[in-house]
């Protein structure tokens, strides 16, 4: 009888322990999700797809993959839209693509330089208007100008009360040696009003680690405020993420609107050989209910030679939390996996 009884308990105790790694599994990213993406963007259509697009070390093309997980983009298959020309403009430093669906059509954009001047880098944008991004015709419609127009990249867009809007990144105000934060309405997919204001530049020690940077903008709407992470310092274990926000009924034109945090949000963290987190972008979970956050870092931090060329920057998932006070919390000193588990506890 006691032998029975033994028996039955650790049959229990078994399949329990299954059942429960199974759910643990199931509800926890499997980072990296792609291993030298850097700049990372995910978008999630009304059908539950996702869809993934990053910088490739080669800066030279543009890439997405597709999937009905989040996890299942570590085994998507990159489908190639577009490469670098051979000479002129769009030719070199293919950066940070972004992929929106506007208005019954795909967009995306992204940072270039040219085959011959590397470092003249402007905003372009291509479009699609087939339903599935990794298939149909990606036509090219050219740069997006700004008034600036002196180092212009990471655009990102989103909508707010009926009105598209653009944040991207380019010189500071005057002659100052920095990458800002500047924002504008858009009259267009590909066109931005005359109005161009700056929202941030560099103004703390850790915006300023051997560069001054403001770059990688990404909105977050949720709880009455308009969220907006972005990146800071050089591309090596300095990077690091700050936020602004705004309130929703403010003008996010004024740059009195928007409130910027003294220190950084998701930095790195050596328990967890987590070195320069940065460039994120937002999606959600399966479901709908739980805010995601993909973002790139290194797993060490010692780089040879210039951080740009290294190309170990690879794409990361996790849950983001929210306080009390409706603002997000980044868990700066919890460890993706283990994010992804005490939120489903909960």
């Amino acid at each position: 009888m006691n032998f029975l009884r033994l028996s039955i308990l650790l049959s229990f105790i078994v399949s329990t322990t299954m059942v429960y790694s199974q759910k643990l599994k199931k509800n926890q990213f499997h980072n990296p999700l792609a291993l030298q993406r850097a700049d990372p963007f995910v978008t999630k259509t009304a059908d539950g797809t996702y869809y993934f697009i990053a910088t490739a070390p080669e800066y030279d093309r543009i890439e997405i993959r597709s999937s009905k997980t989040i996890n299942g983009i570590k085994e998507a298959k990159p489908v190639v839209v577009w490469r670098k020309h051979t000479k002129g403009i769009m030719g070199n430093h293919i950066w940070a693509p972004e992929l929106h669906r506007i208005d019954g059509k795909w967009y995306i954009y992204f940072a270039a330089g040219s085959a011959e001047e590397k470092w003249k880098i402007r905003m372009y944008a291509l479009s699609n208007p087939s339903e599935d991004p990794t298939k149909g015709e990606w036509k090219e419609e050219g740069q997006i100008v700004t008034k600036k127009d002196v180092f212009a990249l990471d655009a990102t867009t989103f909508e707010h009360k009926g009105q598209r809007y653009l944040i991207w990144v380019d010189r500071g105000p005057g002659n100052v040696v920095n990458t800002s934060l500047y924002i504008a309405k858009m009259t267009s997919p590909t066109t931005v009003d005359e109005k161009q204001v700056v929202i941030s530049q560099p103004d703390y020690d850790w915006e300023m680690h051997t560069y001054k940077v403001n770059e990688g903008p990404a909105v977050l709407i949720k709880n009455g405020k308009v969220f907006l992470t972005f990146s800071a310092s050089a591309t090596d274990a300095t990077y690091c993420l700050g936020l602004l926000w705004a309130k929703e009924g403010a003008d996010l034109l004024d740059p009195k609107s928007w409130n910027k945090l003294d220190k950084p949000v998701f930095f790195t963290n050596e328990k967890f050989k987590r070195y320069g987190p940065g460039h994120n972008s937002f999606t959600v979970s399966e479901d709908g209910k739980t805010d995601i956050m993909i973002y790139h870092a290194r797993d060490y931090e010692k780089i040879k030679g210039d951080a740009l060329s290294d190309p170990n920057r690879h794409t990361h998932a996790r849950v983001l939390k929210w306080t009390k006070d409706g603002m997000p919390d980044f868990g700066q000193d919890i460890d993706d996996n283990d994010m992804a588990l005490k939120t489903k506890k909960k």
